[in-house]
């Protein structure tokens, strides 16, 4: 019996380094898992909220990225474009910075009911369908219409992705629990990824490279026989 690691990948997905951060643990992992047949690697998806106050109906994406992170220089919002562009592309992502930016509660709390009831590989393509989404087709990251969709690409069936996404309450408390619990842990910026071990655990603040994400999967795999 193999070693099971599991990943536990706290984001956000109105965060594009957790994006980028999300697409090159993939590269590693595919590289990894194909040289360790003795370690199978799990991520276990957990939430945090960059914009908590964030209201439900949204406001400017861009006008929100220049104004948080820059204090609305301009100048330096035209740059960050510049750098993201290019990092996304390297991995395959087509960042946008049109559209709304809005709360992400309910895009939380889908990701964990479908992680809970369906597993990793269904919670794996919300988030993906979810960054997707919200980065590259500029919508809405938590409207109804944006978490049926992602529903719809993890495999759900129309009448229970409806349900799911209409019971605004269910689930609600165990996500808002999570991001408190988050918080105690020292959380404060995404991503924050910690991989599990046999002997100890490793953890990687902010985005990295993929090889340093192979790395520690690498150290992973050797302490765990």
């Amino acid at each position: 019996m193999g070693y099971e690691s599991q990943i536990s990948f706290t984001l956000d997905t109105i965060c594009p380094w957790t994006y980028l951060a999300r697409r090159r643990l993939a590269k590693a992992l595919t590289q990894v898992q194909s040289t360790e047949p003795g370690v199978t690697f799990t991520i276990k998806y957990l939430p945090y909220q960059l914009y908590p106050n964030a209201p439900q109906e949204g406001e400017d994406k861009y006008a929100w990225y220049r104004d948080a992170k820059f204090n609305g220089d301009e100048e330096h919002m035209r740059k960050y474009v510049v750098l993201m562009t290019a990092y996304g592309k390297a991995e395959g992502i087509a960042y946008k910075f049109g559209g709304r930016v809005g709360n992400t509660l309910q895009a939380h709390r889908v990701i964990q009911l479908v992680q809970e009831t369906k597993g990793p590989d269904a919670a794996e393509k919300v988030v993906d369908s979810l960054y997707r989404q919200y980065f590259e087709e500029e919508q809405h990251p938590s409207a109804k219409e944006t978490l049926l969709k992602a529903l719809d690409e993890a495999g759900l069936g129309e009448t229970e992705a409806k349900k799911t996404v209409e019971d605004e309450d269910e689930g609600l408390m165990d996500v808002k629990m999570l991001i408190r619990e988050q918080a105690g842990n020292g959380v404060d910026a995404v991503p924050y990824i910690v991989f599990e071990g046999k002997r100890r655990d490793f953890t990687l603040e902010g985005c990295k490279e993929v090889d340093e994400y192979v790395k520690v999967l690498q150290q992973v795999a050797k302490e765990s026989g």
